[in-house]
């Protein structure tokens, strides 16, 4: 891997959120340019007028020689062809999330990378948010007791996608949040949606996987049909429960000192079947960092100095697989089991891995 202190990066597809990298590359005393990618001469007008310095191109091919690094930020179904055409170029590659569309596709660009040698990173930008840190900080260390089970919800009134369903757009965050905070895949994944304003793809999908190693469950909710925005992530354990809202200004993570506990005898009629207890409720301090800022920034170090990638091509590939399962569940009705597949988490860096 050719190692670069100061890389040229390119964005392909500066959208609503492709803008965002733009931003936040520009800001980056390491990156020595930055290069905007997209057919819509409009974007590039845009971005221009705000970013004076950026240079701009209308396509991928022509932009190839100025740039030594890639950020995918197009509609997920062409984030394979565009990512093999950069690596196949010699390019570092960062795709946003999901990786691919499909296990095999999230394959053929995990070895194709392997063999020309560049980095291959996924934007799973909550595994580089401090709060969700927090909340793994809290599993590993058994603060919260044996866990019990996650339960996430990604709720609001659009952005409705035209290339995937909401499944695909929006759980990808919380898998790899499950998957980082249990530090493995699911076993097993099933899930259940409707199509309701949109009648090709399910806007409201819930997803349940189950951990069997740690007899863990995590339940997913995530809806473009909601009149409430939400984003919540519950940690229930034997002693504490824990709850990260990113919507909160402060206290995004939020300790409670909660448990229940049942009669040790069952039948015991002079006992209570069921006792509470309750306590403080502690809002650690979390660095209020913005994820896109560290993981961009965790990009460019990685080019400079091939340190291993915490989102590598590998960890792409496990959420990938968890969603492919996902919307198999969602067509045959059934759960799907995953254990036929390498858990390909564990062999990543071992800050990632060993959960429970």
């Amino acid at each position: 891997m050719r190692l670069l202190a100061a890389p040229r990066v390119g964005v392909v597809g500066v959208g609503y959120w492709g803008s965002k990298h733009v931003r936040v590359l520009h800001a980056l005393e390491r990156v020595s340019s930055v290069a905007v990618i997209d057919s819509r001469q409009e974007r590039l007008d845009t971005l221009s007028r705000t970013f004076p310095s950026i240079q701009t191109f209308t396509s991928l091919q022509a932009a190839l020689p100025a740039v030594d690094a890639v950020v995918v930020a197009t509609p997920p179904t062409t984030h394979l062809p565009i990512a093999l055409a950069a690596i196949a170029a010699g390019k570092h590659v960062l795709v946003e999330k999901p990786l691919a569309t499909t296990g095999d596709h999230a394959q053929r660009l995990v070895d194709a990378a392997a063999e020309r040698g560049v980095l291959l990173m996924v934007g799973h930008t909550f595994e580089h948010n401090s709060a969700v840190w927090r909340l793994r900080d809290l599993v590993h260390s058994g603060e919260l007791g044996d866990l019990y089970y996650l339960d996430s919800a990604r709720l609001n009134l659009g952005l409705y996608q035209p290339d995937v369903n909401v499944l695909w757009d929006l759980a990808p965050h919380d898998v790899s949040i499950a998957n980082l905070l249990l530090g493995r895949q699911p076993t097993s994944v099933q899930a259940w949606g409707s199509l309701h304003a949109n009648r090709r793809f399910e806007d409201v999908v819930y997803l349940r996987m189950l951990y069997d190693e740690t007899g863990v469950s995590a339940n997913i909710h995530v809806s473009w049909l909601d009149p409430c925005k939400v984003r919540r992530v519950t940690v229930v354990g034997s002693r504490k429960m824990a709850v990260y809202n990113d919507l909160a200004a402060d206290e995004r993570v939020r300790i409670h000192d909660k448990s229940v506990s049942c009669a040790p005898v069952e039948g015991d009629l002079s006992q209570p079947p069921t006792s509470y207890r309750y306590g403080d409720i502690v809002a650690p301090f979390v660095p209020a960092d913005e994820p896109l800022a560290v993981e961009e920034d965790h990009f460019v170090e990685c080019i400079a100095t091939g340190a291993p990638c915490r989102t590598d091509g590998r960890n792409g590939l496990a959420v990938v697989q968890v969603l492919e399962a996902a919307q198999t569940s969602l067509r045959t009705g059934q759960r799907i089991r995953l254990d036929g597949l390498p858990d390909v988490r564990r062999s990543m860096n071992g800050s990632l891995t060993g959960a429970g």
